[in-house]
C-alpha cells in the first residue's frame, strides 16, 4: 500500500509540475515521520525563485491532495535540495538562538515562519531542555520566541 501511495505521489507532483511546463522527475523516500518526494531536473529552479515560494505551493498542495490517506505524519517536497539545505540553516540558527537566549537571559525571535519553518524550530529547541520555544500570531506567518525554559 504504501509503495502505490508513494508512486501515485510521485505521479501527481510530476502532472502539477508539468502542467506548470516544467519537466521534472520526482521520487518519495520514506523519513522517519512521513515522507519526502524529492524533485529533479533542468527546471526545478524555477519553483526556487522568490525563497523557494513555488516550491512551498507546491508542498501545500501535495499536502492538501494526500492528508486523508496518508496518515504517516508530513509531506516534505524538495528540489534541487534546497529544502534540505534551508532546513539546515534554520535548525542552525534556532540553536544559535537557543545559545543566546542562554547566555543573556533575554528572549529571542524568529520570524515570520510558516507552519512548516516553525516545526523545525520548535523540534531544535525541543532538544535542549533548558530553553522553550512558542509561535506567537494571529496569521498564517507568526513569529518564534525561544527563551529560558521556566522550571515550575
Amino acid at each position: 500500500m504504501a509503495a502505490d501511495l508513494e508512486a501515485r505521489m510521485a505521479a501527481f507532483v510530476e502532472a502539477v509540475t508539468a502542467a506548470l511546463g516544467l519537466s521534472l522527475e520526482a521520487e518519495c523516500t520514506p523519513l522517519e515521520d512521513g515522507t519526502r518526494v524529492t524533485l529533479n531536473g533542468d527546471n526545478g529552479e524555477v519553483l526556487l525563485r522568490r525563497k523557494g515560494e513555488g516550491l512551498d505551493a507546491l508542498q501545500h498542495v501535495v499536502n492538501a491532495a494526500f492528508r486523508g490517506e496518508h496518515g504517516r505524519g508530513r509531506i516534505v517536497v524538495d528540489c534541487l535540495d534546497y529544502r534540505k539545505g534551508k532546513d539546515e540553516e534554520l535548525r542552525q540558527t534556532a540553536i544559535l538562538l537557543a545559545e543566546r537566549a542562554l547566555r543573556t537571559g533575554e528572549t529571542q525571535e524568529i520570524g515570520p515562519l510558516n507552519p512548516y519553518a516553525r516545526r523545525i524550530v520548535h523540534l531544535a529547541v525541543a532538544d535542549d531542555p533548558n530553553v522553550s520555544s512558542e509561535s506567537i500570531g494571529d496569521s498564517f506567518l507568526k513569529t518564534v520566541l525561544i527563551s529560558i525554559a521556566r522550571r515550575p
